[in-house]
């Protein structure tokens, strides 16, 4: 019976196979003759059967043997689907991170649940095929090392075109004369140089507020007429680089599952570029920089960075804090070296007409040590202490030079104590007010203070402060009875006293407060010069109450002592 060829599923016949194009005719004659020689053919037809069942279950047999690698190349078959569905899922990633770049950097953050889907496509390849993994990360590291670097190229090019306060330069420095000239092709100074040792709004930058607010958008930034002093296009380029830096180091963390020194290089490959740009930026700006407040404040923004990425656990721009501040020291301190040296070097008699109120160097000193004193205050510095001291050494130098200018001891007193009380201001904000330094200016200070009071009581009341002094000295002797003839000048004295004291008190009063700028301390003096004449008007009483004196008539005529103080109180001025 012929077999049902329709209902047969086909099989591979090799050499038997009659319907392919490589079937030889020439072959067919060799089983023709069969037909002629008498085979039965039902017989041939059972023996190719059975033949191709013999076929066939070796054929079973050889798939059993090799079902193990049949399986096993499925496993690869499907490990490499997963491999590119898993190198698919991060490129996608990569791909919308990086293209998050295109909006505001500082306002991009990756959600933590789309963070950990797509680590776990990393993981998945770290485990199964770590070249591929190795080269996912080496094409994530190379491109955003050029998108950083592009970026922060491009952003602080652009605030580089936005308008600057003026800024000082070599010779705005605190001993150099106001109306100094300068030399025809010379730079114009400052419209004040004085502006260059007062700190103003400019503190503000190191406020929570403004340290941590949005960076400036340069184009937005230039359109209006508003300046801009360095540190804050610093502070902008630093807190963007801050933000960024913070989340990409998380982020590389995270997603690439490094920590310690492998995370710190890894960021490094990524960041590392963009942080060699900003030292570059920053040396070329400090080597030509004149502006001591600047760069003080400067210095304290990269403190107050340092300590949110310490707050934050986050180590990565460590390094970069430390080479900043190691550019910004070392020329802050030169700076002050400068305007020491100018202080030193400055003569006297080239600085224009005399003048008793504060010098205009004591001045800048004043508003320059305390803005240095305002920045310093969170951050302490002892090497800015330091400084301080010895640009008070040489304030307080010239202070003395440029009192002997002046002919009149009054004149000198008038500008030293000026002078000193100023200065003793500045240093009672830097330094404890029981600290030896303080100690010694208030003792200066007081010690012509005093010297003053004896130079204004001298004019009025001379004569009965010179007869006291002198009365006391010879009752020390017990030689008190050589004055006993002086009568006509006792009079004098006493009838002086009476009839002017009171005009003199007033003008001395009123002169005081027009000799002394600070009015606390102009009272202070007044006071401490009504106390004194009480006292020599006290000695006076003593004096003439000494048996030599005690039967002159004139006497009588003496004011009484509490009467005096109490009318002299009238005169004190009120705070």
């Amino acid at each position: 019976m012929q077999p049902d060829t329709d209902a047969m599923a086909p099989l591979t016949l090799g050499d038997l196979d009659l319907t392919t194009d490589k079937f030889i005719l020439d072959e067919v004659d060799g089983y023709i003759p069969a037909f002629f020689q008498g085979v039965d053919l039902r017989h041939y037809s059972k023996q190719v059967e059975g033949e191709l069942q013999r076929i066939e279950q070796a054929s079973i047999k050889d798939y059993i043997k090799e079902s193990q690698n049949i399986a096993s190349l499925h496993n690869q078959i499907t490990a490499c689907d997963s491999i590119l569905e898993a190198v698919t899922k991060i490129r996608e990633f990569i791909l919308q991170k990086i293209d998050s770049f295109r909006k505001p950097m500082t306002n991009y953050q990756i959600p933590q649940n789309t963070l950990f889907k797509y680590r776990f496509f990393y993981q998945f390849l770290l485990a199964n095929e770590r070249t591929v993994a190795k080269e996912i990360r080496d094409v994530y590291v190379d491109t955003m090392s050029k998108i950083y670097y592009s970026y922060f190229k491009s952003y602080s090019g652009r605030l580089l075109k936005v308008q600057y306060e003026e800024v000082a330069d070599k010779d705005d420095l605190m001993g150099v004369e106001d109306t100094a000239k300068k030399g025809f092709f010379s730079k114009p100074s400052l419209k004040s140089r004085n502006t260059i040792f007062t700190l103003g709004q400019r503190g503000a930058v190191l406020s929570p507020a403004e340290l941590e607010g949005p960076i400036l958008i340069p184009h937005t930034a230039q359109r209006g007429d508003c300046r801009y002093p360095y540190e804050t296009l610093f502070r902008s380029q630093h807190y963007a680089l801050l933000d960024n830096g913070c989340r990409e180091f998380l982020f590389l963390s995270d997603f690439f599952m490094v920590a310690g020194n492998s995370a710190l290089d890894l960021f490094n490959s990524v960041m590392g570029k963009t942080l060699s740009l900003f030292l570059k930026s920053m040396s070329t700006y400090v080597s030509d920089c004149y502006d001591s407040i600047a760069v003080f404040l400067c210095i304290h923004i990269i403190l107050r960075f340092r300590a949110i990425t310490t707050k934050r656990a986050i180590p990565a721009l460590d390094k970069y804090w430390e080479a900043v501040l190691e550019l910004l020291w070392p020329r802050f301190e030169l700076i002050l070296e400068m305007n020491i040296q100018s202080i030193r070097n400055t003569d006297p008699q080239k600085l224009g007409v005399l003048d008793t109120r504060p010098h205009y160097i004591t001045r800048r000193y004043e508003e320059f040590s305390s803005a240095i004193v305002s920045i310093n205050q969170t951050f302490t510095s002892e090497r800015t202490h330091t400084l301080l001291g010895q640009l008070q050494v040489e304030v307080e130098n010239f202070v003395l030079k440029m009192a002997a200018e002046f002919p009149s001891r009054r004149d000198q007193l008038i500008f030293l104590i000026n002078n000193y009380d100023m200065m003793l201001n500045v240093l009672m904000e830097r330094a404890a007010d029981d600290s030896k330094e303080v100690e010694g200016f208030q003792q200066l200070l007081q010690a012509r203070s005093q010297e003053f009071i004896e130079e204004i009581l001298s004019s009025p009341f001379g004569g009965m402060i010179a007869f006291v002094k002198a009365s006391e000295a010879l009752i020390e002797k017990g030689q008190l009875d050589r004055l006993k003839n002086d009568e006509a000048q006792i009079t004098q004295l006493i009838r002086g006293f009476s009839s002017t004291w009171k005009q003199s008190v007033e003008a001395l009063s009123q002169d005081v407060m027009r000799s002394f700028t600070n009015f606390k301390n102009g009272t202070g003096i007044i006071q401490g010069a009504l106390t004194q004449l009480i006292q020599y008007y006290h000695g006076f009483h003593k004096v003439l109450s000494q048996p030599t004196f005690r039967s002159l008539a004139v006497r009588s005529e003496l004011i009484n002592l509490h009467h005096l103080m109490v009318e002299v109180k009238k005169h004190k001025p009120n705070f």
